[in-house]
């Protein structure tokens, strides 16, 4: 039993610890990741980033827990590819509200969204929960908390079942990989010059843009570099865990 897994956990131990201070809810997908990854692999990478950031963060004192992992996030531009399990954005939003509740109720004041899919959109939920719920929501996109050393440790992170993506499924589920498989994740281009230079945006159709849903070139991908990341995502992360777990709630928090 690690007591920061709420899912290992059992009635005896989480009411003689309740309230935790915080909680994390880590949120994945069910979709494609080029030829070579599991369909797991949002789920696997987001989990494992939320048990290892909570478990350090116990380890100096935080009271966390990590709430199991939702398995799906939207995908309506990656339908087109066989066993892409969507959830619509809206449906994403009440599943977050209807837990975000359960924490209130159960007097946890302090929650991480632990975001590990791309295709989740979820500052707006955070906007609307804003005015709705005494519970203080943080989101966190894992992939993001290491960018600043992204170029030290990858030759080119791309977007998509890239070099950074099977980095880490080869530190974390190296039998789920097939890399002889891969193909290069080159991406289409949009005819639109506005497009390309970032300042009109679209959803894009995955099946269009890419050949099998790959973005980025994921063959000099090693568990090595994949450990290097998560080794420093998760010091970050647990960092921010304790100080999030100790900081009182006053009128001026968060600030």
């Amino acid at each position: 039993m690690r007591p920061w897994i709420l899912s290992e956990l059992n009635y005896s131990h989480v009411r003689d610890q309740a309230p935790f201070d915080v909680a994390v809810l880590p949120l994945g997908a069910t979709e494609p990741h080029n030829l070579h990854l599991p369909y797991g692999t949002d789920t696997i990478q987001v989990e494992a980033v939320a048990e290892r950031a909570c478990a350090l963060a116990y380890e100096r004192g935080a009271r966390v827990v990590a709430l199991p992992a939702i398995p799906f996030g939207t995908e309506t531009n990656m339908m087109r590819f066989p066993l892409t399990m969507n959830l619509q954005p809206t449906t994403v939003a009440r599943i977050i509200t209807d837990l975000v509740d359960s924490l209130e109720t159960h007097k946890i004041q302090k929650c991480v969204l632990l975001n590990g899919h791309g295709g989740n959109d979820l500052k707006w939920v955070l906007r609307e929960l804003n005015l709705k719920t005494t519970v203080h929501l943080f989101l966190c996109n894992w992939y993001r908390v290491g960018a600043d050393h992204h170029a030290e440790i990858f030759t080119k992170v791309g977007d998509h079942a890239d070099e950074l993506e099977t980095s880490m499924i080869l530190h974390l589920a190296p039998n789920l990989v097939e890399l002889q498989k891969a193909d290069p994740g080159t991406e289409a281009i949009s005819r639109f010059d506005a497009v390309r230079h970032g300042w009109v945006q679209i959803t894009r159709p995955w099946h269009l843009a890419t050949t099998n849903t790959g973005v980025g070139d994921p063959r000099p991908a090693t568990a090595q570099k994949g450990a290097a990341l998560f080794e420093l995502v998760v010091g970050r992360i647990s960092d921010f865990l304790v100080d999030l777990a100790h900081s009182p709630i006053d009128e001026h928090f968060p600030y």
